[in-house]
């Protein structure tokens, strides 16, 4: 079957690097390097690095990348495509996106089912997380993005409409402070958090 995404558990720290919240200036490359890595390390802790992959045939699988080819386990629940995968800055999560018009929150340890977000009435393509990881947005057909409170929230916090397509894309700012959405109606909107 064909794999529609990829997400590794420690997406967030590669991205961010040593860079975080407060701003701090770093003397050297060789000193915010260190940063990183010692971010890193600190995320990581014994766990090992985590990679979920979605599917076409509605399924979800984990995997540990650097201790086994096979995958850990398999993740079932969506009627449609996955499209997109996304881990909680903070590990502890990770959201599926389908066409079946539905978020999935699993447990991004385990890879245990815990809520299905639903409010979309046309395929989700994207989703992103907040950097205190409380909050996720998703990107839908119907042309909105939805924000929600994890893991308690079953129903969207607020809708960000606005767009007249078409929403494919969207990013949440790793300060955390704003959200972009991309759409097929070919404008970029940014939404103040």
């Amino acid at each position: 079957h064909r794999i529609n995404s990829l997400a590794l558990s420690c997406d967030y720290v590669c991205r961010t690097g040593p860079f975080d919240h407060q701003c701090k200036k770093f003397a050297s490359d060789d000193e915010a390097f260190e940063a990183a890595i010692a971010k890193y390390k600190a995320f990581k802790g014994a766990e090992p690095e985590r990679m979920v992959s979605g599917s076409d045939d509605f399924t979800l699988f984990i995997w540990h990348p650097k201790d086994s080819k096979h995958p850990i386990k398999r993740l079932t629940g969506h009627v449609q495509a996955v499209n997109h995968i996304a881990f909680s800055p903070d590990g502890r999560f990770f959201a599926s996106a389908s066409f079946d018009k539905k978020v999935k929150i699993w447990n991004g340890k385990s890879g245990e089912f815990l809520s299905t977000l639903t409010g979309h009435v046309g395929a989700v393509y994207q989703v992103a997380w907040s950097s205190d990881s409380r909050y996720i947005v998703s990107a839908s057909k119907d042309s909105t993005a939805k924000l929600w409170e994890v893991p308690s929230g079953k129903r969207a916090k607020e809708t960000l409409p606005g767009h007249a397509d078409e929403v494919y894309a969207l990013d949440w700012s790793p300060n955390g402070s704003s959200v972009a959405t991309g759409s097929k109606d070919r404008t970029i909107k940014v939404w103040k958090h």
